[in-house]
Formats: C-alpha cells, structure tokens, sequence
C-alpha cells in the first residue's frame, strides 16, 4: 500500500475547501490513517456568488451518498436543466439557444440534428436549432423539474443552482461529522523548509501548524501555492476579456411557475446572468472593465432587473482571468480560486474544482508522490483549464453583435489557441468535424455535443447558406413532436421542489 501523509492540511473554506475535505475524508477514512485539518478564517467569510453547476456535481453527492433530499432544502437549490443564450446573435431565428445536457435518451434525435448541421456545413439550405432535438431545452421552457413522473430506464442528466454560502456551510458540517479536523484562525505565515516543502504554518491563535501535505484553498491570494511557493498567474486577459462582475439578488416573481435553467443574456459590454434558487433570483452582469465603469455596470444591471433591484445591495468583484502552471507543485495542490480562475460563463469553475480534488486522489493512489505523476497531474488540469477557456471564448468569438465596440472587438480577436482555431477552421471549412474532434480530444473539456449546440445555435455558417429561408421540414416537425411528448413524461418543477423540501 502507497504511504499516505499523516496529516493534510487543506487552507481556506468555502465551497472547494470543504469539498476537497469531503472527498478526501470519505475516500480516505478507513484505507489510511490521514488526519485531515482544514483551518479557516470564518471572520474573513468567502466569496459566494458562484450559484450555478455541471451535471458531475450530481456525481459528488452520489459519491459522498448524500440524497438530494437532504442537501437542497439546506442550501435553497433548484435544478439546472441547461442553459439558455438570448443576445448572443443577431441571425433571423438564431437570436437565443439553449445549451443542453445530453441524455440517452436524446440519442436519435441528437443524430438526426448532427446529420443535418453537417449538411448545412456544405451548403444545404436547412433549419439546425439545437432547440427543435433536446428535451432539456423543453423542459426548460415548461418549467419542468428533470425527474420524470414515472419510473424510466433512462434518466435525463441535469445539474442544480444553489446559495453557495449555504453550500460551504453544509459541506462544513458534513466534513467534520467524517471526522474532519475544523480550526477556526487565520494563517499569519507560512514557513518553506529548504527541500522546497512548506514545513509549518503559523497561525494567529493556535500556535504553529505542521502537516506532511497542504491544500491551497485560500481563494486569490493562493496563500501557499503563488505566496509562499511562488507559482504566478498566467494571464488569459487576451484570449477573455471579462475581469468583473456586479452581483444583486432579487425575489422571485408572484407567479408560481419556476425556472430550471440558467439564463445568461448578452447585454451592451458582457452578459448578465439569471439564477432561480427556490427562494430568490441570483443575478450578476459580467463585463470588461476596460469598456465599462464599475458604477456604469451597475447601473445598467439595476435598470435591466427594474423594481425588484430597489434598495438591494450591490457586491462587485473583480479579478484576472488566467491559471498557473504548477497546480501540485512540492507538497501542496492549489484547488479553486489559488489556481486561477476563467469567468462565470458555462459554470465550470466548481468542476474544476471537483475534478482537480478527485484526480488528486486518483494520482495519488494510483502511484503515490512522486515526480512523474505530479507532471502528469499538471498537464491534465491545465489541459482541463484551457479546453474550458477554449469553449469559453468561442462564445464570443461566434456573437453577431454590432451595437457597441466590446462586442466587435469579441468578435474579431485574434489570439486564440490553436486548438480553437482548429476547431472553428474545419466546421466552416466543410471537413469532419467530428474527426477533428477526436484528433483534440485531449485539449477539450467540452464534447460534441456541445460544440454542435454552440455553433449550430449561433448559426456558425458561411454566409451563402443564408440565401434562402430555412424551411421547417417534415423531419423537424417531428422532431418537435417527439421532444414534446417525452417532456411531457416530467414533473413540474415548482411542485417537485415542494414536494422535495417537505420531505426533508
């Protein structure tokens, strides 16, 4: 058996603190004698706007055996049926598209919608809305919960929104009934030993605090792993200029219907996004500060939400867009926001954090501490990184916009990877997409599935497809029918919630 260290000392709270202290204590409770310490400052608090997911949080709470019938009453979550883009573009019949998640069930009809993209790709005059084929994008607009009425063989894929504070809290909880050692202090310095290592941490009341292994929760500062380790941020600023945010939550409307997916609207200088919670909206505009003030900013996002935004507080945040090279590097792994962080856009920076903890653990158990796997843990996180920035820009890259200069600018940048310039050279080109798709595999953190939605749901196309009106052929109508009939085969949203929480 690989020798485990005797004592992890994970820096920091907050949502990937307390994850990573979950994880580890429930893979490592039981197979080695680790103790697991996580100290924070809770005066200090966290940042806590990030309230939206991916599907595989789902797979962190099935790991940990944890219903959702226990969490989301705790921590005010609804479901995440996908994602929905309105004034992204400007095309007839292409001004808004929901991004879904792929369920079996959506097999022959998602065919059905890559066959005809590839058609349209070469010339043929035909309707791609990736809204006509998935049963996510109608449920969404139905209001539905992702949980069919009765028992299936299938299940749909879906995610949750959720208050992250509330989040941390109950993780927090959770953690220390596993065992989990909680120090309530602050971190004053941090000692490196001449191997490179960092050997002790002095604290504010509790005295010096050893460990074998650290993890690097501290949020921006990354207190040990670009402080203390001196790992520096490489900017991503060329490639996605969004480097702020204003957040104000708003109550829910009156009405009793209530969403399951995540709007994240186009507005002048960036986006702004909208989070139902079961018992407010979540909403924030993220922009360049390079186009727009922070006040501006502001402004523009009271004015979009109206009354419902009169006498809330504003929370305004900034940062760089960028990652470091060296996630695990010595004896610590940095996870979370130490690591560096991209943009709300997609959501992906709690799956980042996810699966930066759990391939930790599967690195370490696979072949211990030793120079090779943690280069190879290196590369795989950063690929993940830059995949997800990859995806990210494209967003901006395929807008239609011509109202202001950001959106021109988006537009028309050209620092993009190679791998992204691949990517959108061979859909236009005309070549198999799907086999450039499999060539990068190794560079993507987004699959076929969403490559199609994006590029199809921006109506990416040459400009002689548009030579005609797109007809709504048999095989769409259809199409259309049979989405609508599986959904409807699920729950209310608003009513299954009730139902949920009331078991709780």
């Amino acid at each position: 058996m690989i020798a485990a260290p005797k004592h992890i000392v994970i820096v920091g709270g907050g949502t990937a603190g307390w994850m990573a202290a979950n994880l580890l204590a429930h893979h490592w409770n039981g197979r080695y004698s680790t103790k697991i310490s996580l100290i924070e400052s809770t005066s200090i608090g966290t940042i806590g706007v990030g309230e939206g997911s991916t599907p595989y949080l789902k797979e962190f709470f099935d790991t940990l055996g944890i219903p959702e019938s226990t969490w989301m009453p705790a921590c005010n979550a609804t479901y995440k049926c996908g994602i929905s883009f309105p004034h992204w573009s400007t095309k007839k019949g292409y001004e808004a598209y929901f991004h879904p998640f792929y369920s079996d069930h959506d097999g022959p009809l998602a065919k059905q919608f890559f066959a005809l993209c590839n058609a349209r790709r070469s010339g043929e005059n035909l309707r791609t809305h990736p809204d006509d084929f998935f049963v996510s994008a109608e449920l969404a607009k139905q209001c539905k919960a992702p949980k069919y009425q009765q028992l299936s063989t299938t299940e749909q894929v879906y995610a949750y929104h959720f208050d992250a504070e509330l989040l941390g809290q109950f993780l927090r909880q959770r953690a220390i009934q596993l065992g989990v050692n909680h120090i309530d202090d602050k971190v004053e310095k941090v000692h490196v030993g001449k191997n490179g290592n960092i050997a002790i941490l002095e604290t504010q009341c509790s005295g010096p605090l050893r460990g074998d292994f650290f993890i690097d929760c501290s949020g921006f500062k990354g207190l040990l792993i670009q402080q203390a380790l001196g790992e520096s941020v490489t900017s991503y600023s060329p490639f996605l200029f969004n480097d702020s945010a204003v957040a104000i939550s708003t109550p829910l409307p009156d009405k009793p219907a209530l969403s399951s997916e995540t709007v994240s609207k186009a507005l002048k200088y960036g986006w702004v996004w909208h989070i139902p919670l079961f018992n407010r909206f979540g909403n924030g505009y993220v922009y360049s500060s390079k186009y727009i003030s922070e006040q501006e900013a502001e402004n523009e996002l009271r004015n979009l939400l109206g009354e419902s935004a009169n006498g809330k507080t504003a929370l305004h945040l900034h940062w760089q867009p960028g990652r470091i090279e060296q996630h695990w590097k010595n004896n610590c792994v940095a996870i979370g926001l130490s690591q560096g962080f991209l943009e709300p856009l997609e959501a992906p920076m709690l799956f980042i954090v996810q699966k930066s903890i759990e391939r930790f653990i599967a690195s370490f158990e696979q072949a211990g501490f030793n120079d090779t796997n943690q280069s190879a843990y290196n590369i795989e996180i950063n690929n993940m990184i830059d995949g997800t920035r990859d995806y990210l820009q494209a967003h901006y890259l395929l807008n239609s916009r011509q109202d202001t200069v950001y959106w021109r600018d988006c537009r028309n940048n050209a620092n993009r990877s190679p791998t992204l310039d691949k990517l959108l050279r061979s859909w236009l080109s005309g070549d198999n997409f799907d086999q450039t798709l499999h060539e990068s595999m190794d560079k993507l953190a987004y699959l076929k599935t969403s490559w199609y939605c994006m590029l199809a749901g921006k109506a990416h196309y040459n400009d002689t497809t548009f030579i005609k009106p797109e007809m709504i052929t048999q095989s769409i109508a259809q199409a259309r029918l049979v989405r609508n009939e599986h959904a409807e085969k699920f729950h209310d949203h608003q009513q299954y919630l009730q139902s949920l929480y009331l078991n709780d």
